[in-house]
Protein backbone atom coordinates (compact mmCIF):
# COMPACT_ATOMS: atom_id res chain seq x y z
CA UNK A 1 0.00 0.00 0.00
CA UNK A 2 1.61 3.31 -1.07
CA UNK A 3 2.21 6.21 1.41
CA UNK A 4 -1.24 8.05 -0.51
CA UNK A 5 -3.39 4.99 -0.41
CA UNK A 6 -2.89 4.97 3.58
CA UNK A 7 -4.12 8.26 3.88
CA UNK A 8 -7.19 8.00 2.03
CA UNK A 9 -7.45 4.97 3.96
CA UNK A 10 -7.57 6.93 7.13
CA UNK A 11 -9.99 9.53 5.71
CA UNK A 12 -12.14 7.02 4.71
CA UNK A 13 -13.08 6.36 8.01
CA UNK A 14 -13.92 9.69 9.58
CA UNK A 15 -14.35 11.99 7.07
CA UNK A 16 -18.37 11.62 7.26
CA UNK A 17 -18.66 12.13 10.92
CA UNK A 18 -16.43 15.08 10.47
CA UNK A 19 -18.23 19.18 9.41
CA UNK A 20 -16.83 21.63 6.97
CA UNK A 21 -14.10 22.91 9.88
CA UNK A 22 -13.30 19.81 11.41
CA UNK A 23 -12.13 18.13 7.62
CA UNK A 24 -9.66 21.05 6.37
CA UNK A 25 -8.23 21.27 10.04
CA UNK A 26 -7.76 17.20 10.02
CA UNK A 27 -6.57 17.76 6.48
CA UNK A 28 -4.05 20.35 7.47
CA UNK A 29 -2.85 18.58 10.02
CA UNK A 30 -2.12 15.60 8.16
CA UNK A 31 -0.27 17.78 5.81
CA UNK A 32 2.02 18.77 8.58
CA UNK A 33 2.66 15.62 9.67
CA UNK A 34 3.60 14.65 6.43
CA UNK A 35 5.61 17.63 5.52
CA UNK A 36 7.21 17.93 2.11
CA UNK A 37 4.34 17.06 -0.13
CA UNK A 38 1.99 16.43 2.08
CA UNK A 39 -0.51 19.17 1.09
CA UNK A 40 -0.88 17.39 -2.52
CA UNK A 41 -0.78 14.07 -0.71
CA UNK A 42 -3.35 14.97 1.33
CA UNK A 43 -5.87 16.81 -1.20
CA UNK A 44 -5.61 13.85 -3.06
CA UNK A 45 -6.56 11.47 -0.20
CA UNK A 46 -9.63 12.97 0.78
CA UNK A 47 -10.62 15.65 -2.51
CA UNK A 48 -10.28 19.21 -0.88
CA UNK A 49 -7.98 21.75 -2.87
CA UNK A 50 -4.48 22.74 -2.29
CA UNK A 51 -5.59 25.95 -1.57
CA UNK A 52 -8.45 25.43 1.53
CA UNK A 53 -5.66 23.06 2.79
CA UNK A 54 -3.01 25.33 2.44
CA UNK A 55 -5.37 27.83 4.11
CA UNK A 56 -6.27 25.35 7.18
CA UNK A 57 -2.39 25.15 7.93
CA UNK A 58 -2.26 28.64 9.13
CA UNK A 59 -5.62 28.16 10.50
CA UNK A 60 -3.58 25.35 13.00
CA UNK A 61 -1.79 28.04 14.21
CA UNK A 62 -4.57 30.43 14.91
CA UNK A 63 -6.77 30.86 17.95
CA UNK A 64 -9.80 28.79 17.67
CA UNK A 65 -12.78 29.69 16.30
CA UNK A 66 -15.95 30.11 19.00
CA UNK A 67 -18.22 27.38 19.22
CA UNK A 68 -20.49 26.60 16.83
CA UNK A 69 -18.67 28.58 14.07
CA UNK A 70 -17.12 27.03 11.16
CA UNK A 71 -15.57 29.70 9.43
CA UNK A 72 -13.82 33.09 11.03
CA UNK A 73 -16.80 35.73 11.17
CA UNK A 74 -16.68 38.12 7.86
CA UNK A 75 -15.51 35.14 5.61
CA UNK A 76 -16.93 34.47 2.65
CA UNK A 77 -18.77 37.34 -0.43
CA UNK A 78 -21.31 39.09 1.15
CA UNK A 79 -24.88 38.19 0.38
CA UNK A 80 -26.88 39.17 -2.99
CA UNK A 81 -29.23 41.14 -0.64
CA UNK A 82 -26.79 42.78 1.10
CA UNK A 83 -24.92 44.53 -1.66
CA UNK A 84 -28.56 45.26 -3.41
CA UNK A 85 -31.20 45.76 -0.54
CA UNK A 86 -33.86 46.77 -3.32
CA UNK A 87 -33.67 43.90 -4.53
CA UNK A 88 -36.53 41.85 -3.19
CA UNK A 89 -38.68 44.66 -3.65
CA UNK A 90 -38.13 45.36 -6.91
CA UNK A 91 -38.59 41.83 -7.85
CA UNK A 92 -42.00 41.69 -5.93
CA UNK A 93 -43.26 45.11 -7.78
CA UNK A 94 -42.65 42.42 -11.29
CA UNK A 95 -44.87 39.84 -10.06
CA UNK A 96 -47.34 41.62 -8.46
CA UNK A 97 -47.81 45.21 -10.10
CA UNK A 98 -51.31 45.43 -9.34
CA UNK A 99 -50.53 45.32 -5.57
CA UNK A 100 -47.38 47.15 -5.50
CA UNK A 101 -49.00 50.10 -7.09
CA UNK A 102 -47.30 49.52 -10.51
CA UNK A 103 -50.45 48.76 -13.01
CA UNK A 104 -47.88 50.03 -15.96
CA UNK A 105 -45.08 47.29 -15.15
CA UNK A 106 -43.50 45.94 -18.10
CA UNK A 107 -44.48 42.51 -17.08
CA UNK A 108 -48.00 43.07 -16.48
CA UNK A 109 -49.19 41.17 -19.66
CA UNK A 110 -45.80 39.01 -19.84
CA UNK A 111 -45.50 35.16 -18.60
CA UNK A 112 -43.09 35.62 -15.52
CA UNK A 113 -41.45 32.83 -15.64
CA UNK A 114 -37.80 32.87 -13.76
CA UNK A 115 -35.46 33.75 -16.70
CA UNK A 116 -37.97 36.64 -17.82
CA UNK A 117 -37.99 38.36 -14.17
CA UNK A 118 -34.02 37.82 -14.44
CA UNK A 119 -33.53 39.84 -17.41
CA UNK A 120 -35.84 42.18 -16.21
CA UNK A 121 -33.77 43.02 -13.51
CA UNK A 122 -30.87 43.20 -14.86
CA UNK A 123 -32.56 45.62 -16.99
CA UNK A 124 -33.03 47.49 -14.57
CA UNK A 125 -29.53 47.59 -12.97
CA UNK A 126 -29.96 44.60 -10.35
CA UNK A 127 -28.09 41.80 -11.85
CA UNK A 128 -28.86 38.56 -11.03
CA UNK A 129 -29.66 34.78 -12.30
CA UNK A 130 -32.65 33.13 -12.98
CA UNK A 131 -31.82 30.39 -10.05
CA UNK A 132 -31.46 33.03 -7.54
CA UNK A 133 -34.91 34.81 -8.55
CA UNK A 134 -36.33 31.51 -7.92
CA UNK A 135 -34.46 31.17 -4.42
CA UNK A 136 -35.90 35.31 -3.46
CA UNK A 137 -39.42 33.95 -4.38
CA UNK A 138 -39.41 31.11 -2.19
CA UNK A 139 -38.06 33.19 0.69
CA UNK A 140 -40.62 35.82 -0.13
CA UNK A 141 -43.37 33.09 0.06
CA UNK A 142 -44.28 32.87 -3.38
CA UNK A 143 -44.89 29.32 -5.06
CA UNK A 144 -45.81 28.22 -8.32
CA UNK A 145 -49.84 27.96 -8.18
CA UNK A 146 -52.70 27.61 -10.66
CA UNK A 147 -56.21 29.38 -10.70
CA UNK A 148 -58.63 28.15 -7.55
CA UNK A 149 -62.57 28.29 -8.31
CA UNK A 150 -63.86 30.12 -5.31
CA UNK A 151 -65.49 33.42 -6.53
CA UNK A 152 -69.84 32.36 -6.62
CA UNK A 153 -70.33 35.81 -9.10
CA UNK A 154 -72.79 38.10 -7.69
CA UNK A 155 -73.76 37.53 -3.76
CA UNK A 156 -77.10 36.46 -3.94
CA UNK A 157 -80.09 37.85 -1.49
CA UNK A 158 -80.59 35.30 1.56
CA UNK A 159 -77.75 32.78 0.06
CA UNK A 160 -76.61 31.44 3.46
CA UNK A 161 -80.06 31.51 4.97
CA UNK A 162 -81.07 29.21 1.66
CA UNK A 163 -77.94 26.73 2.79
CA UNK A 164 -79.35 26.76 6.36
CA UNK A 165 -83.04 26.35 4.88
CA UNK A 166 -81.71 23.45 2.84
CA UNK A 167 -79.68 21.70 5.72
CA UNK A 168 -82.79 22.11 8.09
CA UNK A 169 -85.45 19.89 5.63
CA UNK A 170 -82.57 17.56 5.02
CA UNK A 171 -81.77 17.01 8.74
CA UNK A 172 -85.25 16.73 9.50
CA UNK A 173 -86.04 14.13 6.16
CA UNK A 174 -83.07 11.55 7.96
CA UNK A 175 -83.90 11.71 10.99
CA UNK A 176 -87.32 10.46 10.36
CA UNK A 177 -85.77 8.08 8.17
CA UNK A 178 -87.10 9.29 4.73
CA UNK A 179 -85.08 9.55 1.28
CA UNK A 180 -82.71 12.50 0.27
CA UNK A 181 -81.46 12.61 -2.45
CA UNK A 182 -78.78 15.61 -4.50
CA UNK A 183 -79.49 15.02 -8.43
CA UNK A 184 -78.03 16.89 -11.05
CA UNK A 185 -76.35 16.63 -14.71
CA UNK A 186 -72.36 15.69 -14.69
CA UNK A 187 -70.69 17.17 -17.69
CA UNK A 188 -71.83 16.05 -21.39
CA UNK A 189 -68.92 13.75 -22.22
CA UNK A 190 -67.59 12.95 -25.51
CA UNK A 191 -68.07 9.36 -26.94
CA UNK A 192 -65.80 8.00 -28.80
CA UNK A 193 -61.50 7.63 -28.75
CA UNK A 194 -61.32 11.56 -27.65
CA UNK A 195 -58.36 12.84 -24.74
CA UNK A 196 -59.35 12.38 -21.25
CA UNK A 197 -57.85 14.30 -18.76
CA UNK A 198 -55.75 12.80 -16.15
CA UNK A 199 -53.43 10.50 -16.10
CA UNK A 200 -53.36 6.40 -15.36
CA UNK A 201 -49.94 4.06 -14.41
CA UNK A 202 -49.07 2.67 -17.96
CA UNK A 203 -46.48 0.96 -19.37
CA UNK A 204 -43.60 3.45 -19.92
CA UNK A 205 -43.69 5.48 -23.32
CA UNK A 206 -46.74 3.70 -24.25
CA UNK A 207 -49.81 6.26 -23.88
CA UNK A 208 -52.78 5.55 -25.30
CA UNK A 209 -53.30 6.86 -28.50
CA UNK A 210 -56.41 9.31 -29.42
CA UNK A 211 -57.91 11.57 -31.50
CA UNK A 212 -55.87 14.65 -32.04
CA UNK A 213 -58.18 17.42 -32.38
CA UNK A 214 -61.19 17.54 -29.53
CA UNK A 215 -64.05 19.84 -32.10
CA UNK A 216 -65.74 16.88 -33.93
CA UNK A 217 -69.18 17.63 -35.60
CA UNK A 218 -72.72 17.20 -34.36
CA UNK A 219 -73.13 14.23 -35.36
CA UNK A 220 -70.10 12.70 -32.76
CA UNK A 221 -72.12 11.23 -29.61
CA UNK A 222 -72.48 12.14 -26.47
CA UNK A 223 -73.32 10.97 -23.36
CA UNK A 224 -75.25 13.17 -20.53
CA UNK A 225 -74.96 11.11 -17.00
CA UNK A 226 -77.19 12.19 -14.69
CA UNK A 227 -76.82 11.67 -11.10
CA UNK A 228 -78.42 11.04 -8.11
CA UNK A 229 -76.76 10.33 -4.54
CA UNK A 230 -78.61 8.85 -1.97
CA UNK A 231 -77.58 11.48 1.17
CA UNK A 232 -77.99 8.61 3.52
CA UNK A 233 -76.33 5.84 2.45
CA UNK A 234 -73.68 7.03 0.52
CA UNK A 235 -74.83 5.47 -2.47
CA UNK A 236 -75.17 6.47 -6.38
CA UNK A 237 -77.30 6.09 -9.35
CA UNK A 238 -76.50 7.28 -12.69
CA UNK A 239 -78.55 7.40 -15.66
CA UNK A 240 -76.88 7.62 -18.81
CA UNK A 241 -78.47 9.42 -21.44
CA UNK A 242 -77.61 9.53 -25.37
CA UNK A 243 -80.45 11.71 -26.69
CA UNK A 244 -80.80 15.28 -24.68
CA UNK A 245 -80.47 16.86 -21.36
CA UNK A 246 -83.66 17.59 -20.87
CA UNK A 247 -86.59 18.33 -17.94
CA UNK A 248 -88.04 14.62 -18.52
CA UNK A 249 -84.92 13.01 -18.76
CA UNK A 250 -84.05 14.73 -15.51
CA UNK A 251 -87.23 13.29 -13.45
CA UNK A 252 -86.83 10.03 -15.71
CA UNK A 253 -83.85 9.22 -14.45
CA UNK A 254 -85.38 9.96 -10.73
CA UNK A 255 -87.96 7.75 -11.47
CA UNK A 256 -85.31 5.03 -12.73
CA UNK A 257 -83.56 4.98 -9.21
CA UNK A 258 -87.18 4.91 -7.27
CA UNK A 259 -88.30 1.90 -9.32
CA UNK A 260 -84.35 0.41 -8.93
CA UNK A 261 -83.58 1.03 -5.65
CA UNK A 262 -85.27 3.52 -3.54
CA UNK A 263 -88.81 1.98 -3.18
CA UNK A 264 -86.84 -0.96 -1.73
CA UNK A 265 -84.70 0.79 0.66
CA UNK A 266 -87.44 3.07 1.60
CA UNK A 267 -90.55 0.85 2.39
CA UNK A 268 -91.70 3.32 4.49
CA UNK A 269 -91.50 5.95 3.19
CA UNK A 270 -93.85 8.69 3.31
CA UNK A 271 -92.29 11.54 1.46
CA UNK A 272 -89.02 12.27 -0.90
CA UNK A 273 -86.83 15.44 -0.51
CA UNK A 274 -84.75 16.48 -3.44
CA UNK A 275 -81.67 19.05 -3.48
CA UNK A 276 -80.59 20.36 -7.16
CA UNK A 277 -79.10 22.90 -8.81
CA UNK A 278 -81.10 26.13 -10.08
CA UNK A 279 -80.39 25.47 -13.56
CA UNK A 280 -79.92 22.79 -16.28
CA UNK A 281 -82.56 20.01 -16.78
CA UNK A 282 -83.62 20.64 -13.09
CA UNK A 283 -83.42 24.12 -12.55
CA UNK A 284 -85.81 26.02 -10.88
CA UNK A 285 -87.61 27.86 -13.86
CA UNK A 286 -87.73 24.91 -15.86
CA UNK A 287 -91.46 24.01 -16.42
CA UNK A 288 -91.02 20.96 -17.71
CA UNK A 289 -89.37 19.96 -14.67
CA UNK A 290 -91.85 20.31 -12.63
CA UNK A 291 -94.77 19.31 -14.53
CA UNK A 292 -92.60 15.70 -14.31
CA UNK A 293 -92.18 15.82 -11.00
CA UNK A 294 -95.91 15.86 -11.15
CA UNK A 295 -95.84 12.89 -12.55
CA UNK A 296 -93.81 11.39 -10.67
CA UNK A 297 -95.20 12.58 -7.54
CA UNK A 298 -99.28 11.29 -8.77
CA UNK A 299 -97.70 7.36 -9.66
CA UNK A 300 -95.16 6.82 -6.62
CA UNK A 301 -98.05 8.89 -4.45
CA UNK A 302 -95.17 10.39 -2.39
CA UNK A 303 -95.11 14.17 -1.77
CA UNK A 304 -92.06 15.52 -3.38
CA UNK A 305 -90.12 18.78 -1.74
CA UNK A 306 -87.76 20.37 -3.91
CA UNK A 307 -85.27 22.71 -2.17
CA UNK A 308 -82.47 24.64 -5.16
CA UNK A 309 -78.86 25.84 -4.44
CA UNK A 310 -79.35 29.78 -5.07
CA UNK A 311 -77.33 30.21 -8.72
CA UNK A 312 -73.69 30.06 -8.49
CA UNK A 313 -73.41 27.98 -5.38
CA UNK A 314 -73.69 24.57 -7.66
CA UNK A 315 -70.28 23.02 -5.88
CA UNK A 316 -72.23 22.96 -2.68
CA UNK A 317 -74.75 19.95 -4.26
CA UNK A 318 -73.44 17.15 -2.31
CA UNK A 319 -73.56 14.85 -5.49
CA UNK A 320 -70.59 16.50 -7.14
CA UNK A 321 -68.89 16.55 -4.28
CA UNK A 322 -69.55 12.91 -3.29
CA UNK A 323 -70.17 11.40 -6.75
CA UNK A 324 -69.31 13.17 -9.80
CA UNK A 325 -65.68 14.04 -8.20
CA UNK A 326 -64.94 10.01 -7.83
CA UNK A 327 -66.16 9.28 -10.91
CA UNK A 328 -63.66 11.82 -12.93
CA UNK A 329 -61.09 10.04 -10.51
CA UNK A 330 -61.81 6.69 -11.39
CA UNK A 331 -61.83 7.42 -15.30
CA UNK A 332 -59.10 10.05 -15.63
CA UNK A 333 -57.10 9.31 -18.43
CA UNK A 334 -59.25 6.49 -20.14
CA UNK A 335 -60.93 7.21 -23.65
CA UNK A 336 -64.65 6.84 -23.07
CA UNK A 337 -64.67 4.93 -26.46
CA UNK A 338 -68.42 4.00 -26.16
CA UNK A 339 -71.89 4.03 -24.11
CA UNK A 340 -70.63 0.27 -22.59
CA UNK A 341 -67.06 1.51 -21.10
CA UNK A 342 -68.65 4.55 -19.75
CA UNK A 343 -71.33 2.41 -18.07
CA UNK A 344 -68.43 -0.05 -16.62
CA UNK A 345 -66.40 3.03 -15.64
CA UNK A 346 -68.94 4.44 -13.61
CA UNK A 347 -70.42 1.40 -12.03
CA UNK A 348 -66.61 0.91 -11.10
CA UNK A 349 -66.22 3.83 -8.99
CA UNK A 350 -65.59 3.06 -4.76
CA UNK A 351 -64.48 4.89 -2.56
CA UNK A 352 -62.55 3.93 0.84
CA UNK A 353 -65.94 5.21 2.77
CA UNK A 354 -68.09 2.57 1.27
CA UNK A 355 -69.58 4.69 -2.29
CA UNK A 356 -71.30 2.34 -4.56
CA UNK A 357 -72.83 3.13 -7.87
CA UNK A 358 -75.23 1.72 -9.94
CA UNK A 359 -75.89 2.81 -13.45
CA UNK A 360 -77.46 1.77 -15.97
CA UNK A 361 -77.85 3.31 -19.93
CA UNK A 362 -80.86 5.32 -21.53
CA UNK A 363 -81.54 5.32 -25.24
CA UNK A 364 -84.73 6.66 -24.66
CA UNK A 365 -85.65 9.86 -27.19
CA UNK A 366 -86.38 13.11 -24.74
CA UNK A 367 -86.26 15.86 -27.58
CA UNK A 368 -85.97 19.82 -26.71
CA UNK A 369 -89.00 22.34 -27.19
CA UNK A 370 -91.37 21.13 -25.30
CA UNK A 371 -93.63 23.92 -23.71
CA UNK A 372 -95.85 22.99 -21.45
CA UNK A 373 -98.96 25.35 -21.60
CA UNK A 374 -100.10 28.08 -18.91
CA UNK A 375 -103.63 25.84 -18.43
CA UNK A 376 -101.56 22.44 -18.15
CA UNK A 377 -98.85 24.28 -15.74
CA UNK A 378 -102.24 24.94 -13.40
CA UNK A 379 -103.03 21.95 -12.99
CA UNK A 380 -100.22 21.26 -10.67
CA UNK A 381 -100.34 20.04 -6.92
CA UNK A 382 -97.55 22.56 -6.26
CA UNK A 383 -97.08 24.43 -3.16
CA UNK A 384 -94.26 27.08 -2.89
CA UNK A 385 -92.68 27.81 0.60
CA UNK A 386 -92.42 30.50 2.81
CA UNK A 387 -89.38 31.14 2.31
CA UNK A 388 -88.05 31.55 -1.36
CA UNK A 389 -90.69 29.48 -2.86
CA UNK A 390 -89.28 30.12 -5.99
CA UNK A 391 -86.49 27.60 -4.93
CA UNK A 392 -88.11 25.43 -2.04
CA UNK A 393 -91.43 24.02 -3.25
CA UNK A 394 -93.83 20.74 -2.68
CA UNK A 395 -95.48 18.61 -5.19
CA UNK A 396 -98.55 16.48 -4.14
CA UNK A 397 -100.45 13.48 -5.73
CA UNK A 398 -103.23 15.14 -7.30
CA UNK A 399 -106.58 13.40 -6.53
CA UNK A 400 -107.55 10.30 -8.40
Amino acid sequence: MTPTDAVEVRFARIWPHLDERARRMLAANEARQIGHGGVTRVSRACGLSRVTITKALHELDAPPLAPGRVRRPGAGRPSLLTLDPDLSETLEGLVEPLTRGDPDSPLRWTLKSTRTLAAELTAQRHPVSHEKVAQLLRQLNYSLQGTRKTEEGGGRPDRDAQFQHINDHVRRALAARYPVISVDTKKKELVGNYQNAGRQWRTAQAPATVNGHDCPDPTVPRAYPYGIYDVGRNTGFVNVGTDHDTGAFAVASIRGWWRAEGRRLYPLARHLLITADAGGSNGYRLRQWKMELQHLADSTHLPITVCHFPPGTSKWNKVEHRLFSFISSNWRGEPLRDDETIVRLIAGTTTAKGLRVTCRLDRRRYPTGHKVSDQAFATLNLTPNAFHGEWNYSIHPRPV
